[in-house]
């Protein structure tokens, strides 16, 4: 191969959409103001979007914010700010960004809060020693200018489970593959993963998602459930029913199979007592339930 050969024709190219920033930055915040502390713990992720052409075709960094210096803003900010929902502390970085970067013109911060609560010491919560909860709290909060927001709430890994008022049946049994039977009476189990959008410009975040946090506990209890997509459809038909801010809600609900162990061959009698936990594979339902 000669050298003229073994060069390559570069083509025409352009910068698409891209953002740069910082990620996985954890960062907790105690509240020592009283006698009873509280504790607040994020993971956050911060993107800024703009006239960042230079950077990526010519190497050329002038103007640019550090990513270390993010990463030092949003721990900075949050010792004076971050006083209500994440939701509100991500506005503020999206807006501090947009004014104090040269080049930026807006961006975006994605959160997921772990959550805590006080241990339960004879019936009341400790002062200060706290035990994390299993559910997550998520939100992204976005921008094109750093003055209005599109605000995304959500929850994840919120595992509930009923064992009973479940059932499967009805569908379609002539098909070739077909082998599982038909049942109406079963343990149904998920975890529930949601995010919500806003037809206001602000809200109360944080009543917000303790309202929805209840709810979709409160809906898995008042119904028979003859399938999970119906379950995810009530549960959606709540919230919006609860909560007038939301405008749709989106769920992704894995379903996490408990299934009746054979103690048949053994001569032991097993009514949906014993049950096998099969993680893998799963059936996954995912949907939007929207405002007709």
């Amino acid at each position: 191969m000669t050298q003229t050969e073994s060069k390559q024709t570069k083509v025409k190219v352009k910068l698409g959409e891209n953002n740069y920033g910082k990620a996985e930055v954890n960062l907790m915040k105690i509240n020592r103001s009283g006698k009873r502390h509280e504790i607040r713990e994020l993971q956050v992720r911060v993107g800024m979007i703009g006239d960042f052409d230079a950077a990526h075709s010519q190497g050329d960094n002038s103007e640019l914010i550090a990513t270390d210096t993010v990463r030092n803003t949003i721990y900075g900010l949050a010792k004076e700010g971050f006083k209500s929902s994440p939701e509100e502390f991500g506005k503020e970085l999206v807006a501090h960004f947009t004014k104090t970067g040269a080049k930026v013109s807006g961006g975006f911060m994605e959160f997921t809060e772990h959550l805590w609560d006080h241990v339960q010491v004879n019936g009341q919560g400790h002062d200060h020693s706290f035990v994390r909860q299993m559910p997550k709290r998520t939100g992204r909060i976005e921008s094109e200018d750093g003055k209005t927001f599109k605000v995304t709430s959500g929850i994840a890994e919120l595992y509930v489970l009923k064992t009973t008022e479940s059932g499967w049946e009805n569908y379609l049994l002539e098909e070739r593959f077909t082998t599982l039977p038909e049942t109406h009476e079963r343990v149904m189990a998920t975890f529930v993963n949601a995010k919500w959008e806003y037809n206001t410009d602000s809200a109360d975040y944080d009543a917000v998602w303790e309202k929805v946090f209840k709810q979709l506990q409160v809906t898995l209890t008042d119904h028979y459930s003859p399938s999970l997509q119906n379950t995810l459809y009530l549960m959606g038909e709540a919230v919006l029913s609860a909560c007038p801010e939301i405008s749709r809600i989106w769920f992704r609900m894995p379903n996490m199979h408990h299934l009746q162990y054979n103690l048949g061959r053994f001569d032991i009698e097993n009514n949906l007592e014993i049950m096998h936990v099969d993680p893998e594979p799963y059936g996954l339902m995912e949907g939007w339930v929207e405002r007709a």
